[in-house]
């Protein structure tokens, strides 16, 4: 852009932008260097109203040029809030409104997000300015809302109150964004707006109090529980409460206000999906201030177990050489804390009243604990069969996943088949008659090869077909009948595969020529295609018939060892009950051997061993055949 006329429209001076006008019209056409601006962007952005109008009135289409981002001087203006310079843009040029930017942000979202409360108000005078939203993750109301832009919030929730219920691409809902930025007056407005709001749960499981918390945001945590007290017991996708969020990220104040002043006690022994109580996350951080708290100021129970079967005092030990440790140590072993192998049958009976809290918020279904063992005080397992576990928990995901990406991969190659073979159905080998009494009937109709191929091609067709509509109709939810159905369909496959072989060796004898220097050709065919299909064949017969050797030896050795460990395990029990009969007394009659935790009991304590035949038997090669 000439450097004159660029001066002059930066000071909006009139005359001197007309006298170059006057010298050379085209000049009113050239734009800056790296953002493409035009004197109408330019005027649009400082406010020089007057300015604006004489360039309209040289060239009305520049009120609806594009710079280098795709904006419109009307973009320029909202960014900027000159509502005097918005309605002549608009008057100029109607529909620059509803033009977004490259980033496909309309005028409307560029004021929200600089906090123009007078151009969004006027913006707002149409209603289908909102309506260009309807189909985007992130609103205005997002906008707003993250920007702690009260007033603009309240304008846009009085035309679309449906908007505080959309989410963005990460599952933030105007209210999760507010709560994160510590933005009150905002939450509050939204949740006046409807209260329900806040169990609204991003992709991460989240919601609005558990960002409050993680921000360490008291105020925010105090609007939300005083307006939904009853959003204190959602979970995150991690199974963790509001107060592991709020230990995780080491605020202090934070968890003293929710358990003071809003006594969510019950929360204190709630455990996440590793089994981790609060005292276990401020312990592995070495978070003395918060562990003093916990342990002279609550109820908590010092000595719960996680999944690993250790104590807050365990982990304090094993991290004995950091700094702070021993003040950790201190301060559980004066609240009575103990290590995991001093715990008795009497110290941790902490299980009632996990499941006590955990149907309070879940509902009547406890899943598997390992604090369940010590109701009938089992020997506790030591580290080698916790790695042996964890290695065998690793192996069945695997082994299940391989299954599903099998049974995703059999339909995969079932369609491919029937494509393949409807292809060659309707565009049979050798062509078809093009005139006559025959046409569009098989040159070849006759010939006992065509005939061959036919019959082979239609069966590969049909029978892939019905492996796709079978593996697509029956959900299996557990590994055994999983494995019987895609044993069956992969049988299924080998058949059509064979088939559609078949066909092609065929449908190439029909179009190869006949006669003298050809027949070696049609034996090699035959030769190769048969025999590298029986290869394969042979092949995977006797990696089966082996598989199922193995598969009988293993299970012949996991009866003998199955009818070791159970007789242990009943004298294990019998000495139990001879040595604790007083101190169980009605504790075992009351929870009885048919209780979920004793069964969990005797099940974690016998079942080292997999019952997945197909894993264990070919746990050394690292594979099996179907």
């Amino acid at each position: 852009m000439d450097r004159k006329l660029h001066e002059a429209v930066l000071r909006g001076d009139v005359p001197a932008f007309l006298n170059l006008i006057r010298e050379d019209e085209s000049i009113i056409e050239q734009t800056t260097f790296y953002l493409l601006n035009t004197v109408l962007h330019i005027a649009a952005k400082f406010g020089h109203l007057e300015l604006a109008s004489e360039i309209i009135k040289l060239r009305p289409e520049m009120g609806s040029a594009e710079n280098e981002k795709m904006e419109t001087p009307l973009h320029e203006a909202c960014r900027e809030g000159h509502v005097n310079m918005i309605e002549v843009l608009l008057e100029a040029d109607p529909w620059a409104a509803y033009k977004p930017n490259r980033n496909g942000e309309s005028v409307l979202y560029v004021a929200t997000y600089h906090g123009k409360v007078d151009a969004v108000k006027y913006l707002l005078n149409d209603p289908r300015l909102l309506m260009l939203e309807d189909d985007r993750f992130a609103t205005s109301l997002h906008i707003a809302a993250s920007a702690g832009h009260l007033d603009i919030v309240k304008e846009i929730i009085e035309l679309r109150p449906d908007f505080a219920w959309k989410r963005d691409f990460q599952g933030h809902s105007p209210l999760h964004l507010a709560c994160n930025k510590g933005h009150l007056e905002v939450t509050r407005e939204l949740l006046k707006l409807d209260p329900d709001l806040s169990f609204l749960q991003d992709n991460d499981g989240r919601t609005s109090l558990h960002l409050a918390a993680i921000k360490g945001q008291v105020d925010i945590l105090d609007e939300i529980l005083s307006t939904s007290p009853e959003s204190a017991g959602m979970l995150t996708g991690q199974g963790e409460t509001v107060l592991h969020l709020g230990v995780k990220n080491n605020h202090y104040e934070a968890i003293k206000f929710l358990v003071e002043a809003h006594n969510i006690n019950e929360l204190l022994d709630f455990p996440d999906h590793d089994r981790n109580t609060i005292l276990h996350l401020a312990t592995a951080r070495n978070l003395t201030r918060i562990v003093t708290y916990l342990v002279t100021e609550t109820d908590i129970d010092v000595n719960a177990l996680n999944r690993k079967g250790c104590t807050a005092l365990d982990i304090a030990e094993s991290r004995a050489g950091n700094s702070g440790s021993l003040n950790l140590i201190l301060a559980l072993k004066e609240a009575g804390g103990k290590r995991s192998h001093q715990l008795t049958h009497g110290s941790t009976d902490h299980s009632p009243n996990i499941q006590n809290k955990w149907e309070r918020l879940h509902g009547n279904h406890l899943p598997a604990a390992p604090w369940s063992k010590t109701i009938l005080d089992f020997p506790p397992i030591n580290r080698l069969q916790q790695r042996h576990y964890s290695r065998r928990r690793k192996q069945h995901k695997l082994h299940y996943a391989s299954v599903q990406n099998a049974q995703n991969t059999l339909v995969i190659v079932a369609v491919l088949i029937a494509s393949v073979t409807f292809s060659a159905g309707v565009n049979p080998p050798g062509g078809v008659h093009q005139d006559g009494p025959f046409a569009g009937k098989s040159t070849m109709g006759r010939a006992t090869h065509f005939k061959v191929f036919m019959i082979s091609n239609n069966m590969a067709l049909f029978l892939s077909l019905g492996i796709v509509v079978v593996l697509l109709s029956i959900i299996t939810f557990r590994r055994k009948p999983l494995m019987k159905l895609l044993t069956v369909a992969h049988k299924v496959m080998w058949v059509s595969v064979s088939c559609m072989a078949t066909g092609y060796m065929a449908a190439t004898w029909i179009i190869m020529p006949h006669g003298r220097g050809t027949n070696w050709v049609l034996a090699a065919l035959l030769s190769i295609g048969g025999g590298c299909i029986m290869l394969v064949f042979v092949g995977l017969g006797l990696m089966l018939a082996r598989h199922w050797l193995r598969k009988r030896e293993w299970r012949k050795k996991n009866d003998k060892k199955r009818k070791r460990t159970t007789g242990r395990i009943i004298s294990h029990k019998i000495g139990i009950s001879c040595c604790h009969k007083r101190s169980l007394g009605s504790g075992i009659n009351r929870m009885g051997m048919g209780s979920p935790f004793s069964r969990t009991t005797c099940n974690n304590y016998s079942s080292f061993d997999s019952t997945n035949s197909d894993l264990e038997s070919s746990e050394l090669e690292g594979l099996h055949p179907l």
